[in-house]
C-alpha cells in the first residue's frame, strides 16, 4: 500500500477501485482472474473491511456493482470447488493409505511402522492406486514391503 502511494485506511477504497476498473477493462476470464489473484496477493481486506466493502458496493451505481458482485461470487465459487475437489482427493489418498495398511494386517498379520510411515508420505493418488494393486497381488510380505519401498523411492 505504501509503495502505491496510500495510507492502510484507505484499503476499502483502493480494492473497490481496482475492482470497478476490473470490470471496466471486459477482459477474459483467465485475464482477469490472474490479475485479481496478483492484487489479492498484495491486499488483503479482513472481515470488517469486507464488510465495509459491501457496504460501498451498496453506494454505486446498481449494474456496476452487480458486475462486481458477479466477478467475486465466481472467484468464490471457484475457490469453494477447488477446496471440495482437494478434499475428495485427500479423502481418496487416506482411503488408500488405509486398505494398504488393513490388507497387511489381515494378510501377513502386521502393518510394520515404517511402512505405515512410508504410506503416510506418498501424495500422489495414481502412484497409490498402483501401489494397492501391487500389494495386493503380492505372495509375501516381503514382497509387499518392497513394493511399498519402490512407491517411497518414486514419490
Amino acid at each position: 500500500m505504501s509503495k502505491m502511494g496510500f495510507a492502510e485506511a484507505e484499503k476499502v477504497r483502493v480494492k473497490l477501485e481496482f475492482l470497478r476498473m476490473l470490470t471496466r477493462m471486459r477482459l477474459d476470464a483467465a485475464r482477469m482472474e490472474l490479475i485479481a489473484a496478483f492484487f489479492e496477493t498484495y491486499l488483503k481486506l479482513g472481515p470488517e473491511e469486507e464488510e465495509k466493502l459491501a457496504e460501498e458496493l451498496g453506494r454505486i451505481e446498481r449494474k456496476e456493482a452487480e458486475a462486481i458482485m458477479q466477478l467475486t461470487t465466481s472467484w468464490h465459487e471457484k475457490g469453494r470447488m477447488e477446496g471440495r475437489l482437494e478434499g475428495r482427493l485427500e479423502g481418496e489418498l487416506k482411503e488408500s493409505r488405509a486398505a494398504i495398511r488393513e490388507f497387511l494386517e489381515n494378510r501377513f498379520g502386521e502393518c510394520p511402522q515404517e511402512v505405515a510411515a512410508s504410506l503416510e508420505r506418498l501424495e500422489d493418488l495414481e502412484e497409490l492406486r498402483r501401489l494397492r494393486r501391487q500389494v495386493f497381488r503380492a505372495g509375501t510380505l516381503e514382497e509387499a514391503l518392497a513394493a511399498v519401498a519402490a512407491a517411497g523411492a518414486r514419490a
